[in-house]
């Protein structure tokens, strides 16, 4: 399958490029040899080979979900720079 200049320039317009004339000649012919090296692949046979979903095996790399103790509420709030009633104290906002 061809590619014509027409079609170049259809494409150029829709992707708002600007070609010189050189520009789309070289663009038509190496489309057009993209096109004809997938019409060669296109007549391999393919029928005995099984498809594969992806290239390389995939698993879970995440670590094992462990249940841990964590940091008491008065290690927390010993970062805060102020604190009342056990809990975060802000300026108030209005």
């Amino acid at each position: 399958m061809a590619i014509s200049v027409k079609q170049v320039e259809q494409v150029a317009y829709l992707a708002r490029l600007e070609l010189t004339e050189p520009e789309k000649q070289l663009f038509a012919e190496q489309l057009t040899a993209i096109l004809e090296y997938a019409e060669k692949l296109n007549e391999i046979d393919t029928e005995k080979v099984e498809p594969l979903h992806h290239i390389l095996p995939i698993y879970n790399v995440l670590r094992e979900d462990v249940v841990q103790p964590g940091p008491s509420r008065e290690e927390i709030l010993s970062n805060a720079p102020l604190v009342e009633d056990g809990q975060y104290k802000v300026p108030r906002i209005i």
